[in-house]
């Protein structure tokens, strides 16, 4: 089971969708080898992405570095090598690069994942929490050993007000993902929101900004901050509809309020930020 033209929804045995997006909101949906890329054309960016992992059938593929414009879509629609030419910012995989590639069709998951559909700019500097972020799947995949090592993963970035324009592309400042398994015959999901916000006081930040754009530099962001988050949240967060993987979230909120302003927000919403993935709660 398990398609190579795009997200397979009933990969869990248990029905499981892609996150819809608002009414009237429109998406380019794009079919890959084991996942999908919903893109939103105004943005040239990812609005979802949605992959299909069999652990019991991974395949260790060289990485490569292929990097190319989907051919189905305009160049116009998406955001291309002109954007992470000359600076320090990361072509960051929505879809991590592992993650869709298991199979007789391993290595064409493995091209299709550097597809720049696929990717949004991200801080370049690596640090523990990027790690930690990369590393949030192979986590669930590890708690999930036991239900057959399958695992739906949705990433996407938070579309927000105050994402910094540069090179006619806004810069998302924060990303999310479910991670949703099958629990001997009951839908489980987590929620996660990676931050690379600026963490500088406001007079700072404008005059970083002003500073970037008269130098043709990246706008200032990072550093990355990691936190389990309820999957409804999400919701409110990005305006997107998670359907089944809200009743299925295993996220239980800190009892106390913790100060944490993630993404500007105005008030902490009780997230769990995470320092490692022995933090994670599944």
């Amino acid at each position: 089971m398990g398609s190579s033209d795009g997200f397979d929804s009933s990969f869990l045995g248990l029905e499981c969708g892609v996150p819809g997006v608002a009414a009237g909101r429109a998406v380019r949906v794009l079919g890959y080898t084991h996942f999908s890329v919903h893109l939103d054309p105004e943005r040239r960016l990812a609005a979802v992405t949605a992959v299909n992992i069999d652990g019991a059938t991974a395949v260790d593929a060289p990485r490569g570095d292929d990097w190319h414009l989907d051919e189905r879509i305009p160049a116009s629609e998406q955001t291309g090598p002109e954007v992470y030419a000359r600076n320090d910012l990361d072509r960051g995989h929505l879809v991590r690069r592992r993650d869709p590639v298991w199979g007789p069709d391993a290595t064409k998951a493995n091209y299709d994942t550097f597809s720049y559909t696929n990717a949004a700019p991200q801080v370049a500097e690596f640090n523990q929490s990027k790690e930690l972020w990369n590393g949030l799947e192979d986590h669930v995949l590890s708690y999930a050993e036991t239900n057959g090592l399958r695992v739906s993963v949705f990433t996407g970035p938070v579309f927000g007000d105050e994402d910094p324009e540069y090179r006619g592309v806004r810069i998302p400042l924060g990303f999310w993902k479910v991670a949703a398994w099958n629990a001997a015959g009951v839908l489980r999901a987590a929620g996660f929101v990676l931050d690379q916000s600026p963490q500088l006081d406001g007079i700072d930040l404008e005059t970083a900004r002003a500073t970037a754009i008269a130098t043709d530099a990246p706008p200032p962001l990072g550093p990355f901050r990691t936190f389990q988050v309820a999957v409804a949240d999400l919701a409110a967060l990005t305006g997107l509809d998670f359907g089944v993987m809200e009743a299925a979230d295993v996220f239980e909120r800190p009892a106390e309020e913790t100060g944490i302003r993630p993404l500007g927000l105005p008030r902490a919403m009780r997230w769990r930020e995470l320092e490692s993935a022995e933090a994670i709660r599944l």
